[in-house]
Order: C-alpha cells, then structure tokens, then sequence
C-alpha cells in the first residue's frame, strides 16, 4: 500500500509540474501578440491563473516529499516543455535536446533514490533517541545504570590499596 501511495504522490508532483510548463505556453501565445493588445491581456492573464492553481499543487506536493527531491521532480518542467514546444509550436527536438531531457530524468531517479537512505538514518536517531531516553529514565528513578560498573572498579582500586599493590 506504501508502494501506490508513493506511485500516486510521484504522479501528483508531476502533474503539479505539467501544470507549471502549461505556464510557459500561456506566456508564449502572450508574446505572440501586440503588447496590452486583448490577446496579450488574456493569454497574460491565464497565465497568473495557471501559475495560481500551480502554487496550490505545489504547496501539497512539498507536504509529500523532501524539498530537495520535489525540486528535482520539478525540473522534469524541460520535459514537459520541450514536448508542447513540439506539439503546439511546431518547433523541433534535435538530439542535444534529447540527451539533456534525459540527464536531468536520471538525476530525478537518482535524487528519488537517495530518499530511502534517508529513512534508515532517521530509524537509527530513533534508535539512539529511545536509548538516551531510557538513560534518561534511569538516572530519573535513582538508578544509575553505570553504577555497577563503577563500584567495582572502585572495589578493585580499595583491595588494591589494602593489599599494598598501589
């Protein structure tokens, strides 16, 4: 079930990041008209909704993951433009193009990938956490849990002293 829910968090971040490049193409069609002209105002305008709805998905999505991995999920955005760059403005993808869009998905894999080290430190300070914490409830009730310890190396050094071997 954690498996799903992190397939369904990874596609809702990167429907957040769709949602983000969708801004890009309302600011394109923006440039393509005269300046305050209507269709520089709309198209302008539906870009601030775009960005809008964007903010709100991506305030969700940073709840889901590390920042530093919803930001790499975010630059999946190239992807995403270069795609409606191809589709809606006809402008061509050439190879550089391609093998940078695929660098920056492996360094997306590999930041998602660095996340489960990151839970096994935090088992560990939990570990270590609860251990000082019983420590800590030791020392509370009047048990020193080195007291042992202690006395007999304080026993040895007084039968050291009484034999003469100091």
């Amino acid at each position: 079930m954690k498996k799903r829910n992190r397939i369904a968090d990874i596609l809702f971040l990167q429907m957040a990041v769709l949602v983000y490049s969708l801004s890009t193409v309302c600011a394109n069609f923006a440039s393509k008209h005269e300046f305050l002209s209507l269709g520089y105002i709309f198209f302008f305008g539906l870009e601030f909704v775009v960005l809008a709805i964007y903010a709100i998905l991506w305030q969700q999505a940073i709840k889901r993951f590390q920042l530093s991995v919803a930001y790499a999920g975010r630059s999946m955005s190239l992807l995403w433009s270069m795609l409606w760059s191809f589709l809606i403005f006809s402008q061509g993808i050439t190879p550089g193009k391609v093998c940078g869009a695929l660098l920056v998905m492996a360094g997306v894999v590999v930041m998602n990938l660095g996340e489960k080290g990151d839970e096994d430190v935090v088992a560990v300070q939990v570990a270590d956490a609860a251990v000082r914490s019983d420590d800590v409830d030791d020392y509370a009730s009047g048990v020193n849990p080195d007291a042992e310890n202690h006395e007999s190396e304080v026993d040895t050094d007084e039968s050291d002293k009484e034999g003469g071997r100091v």
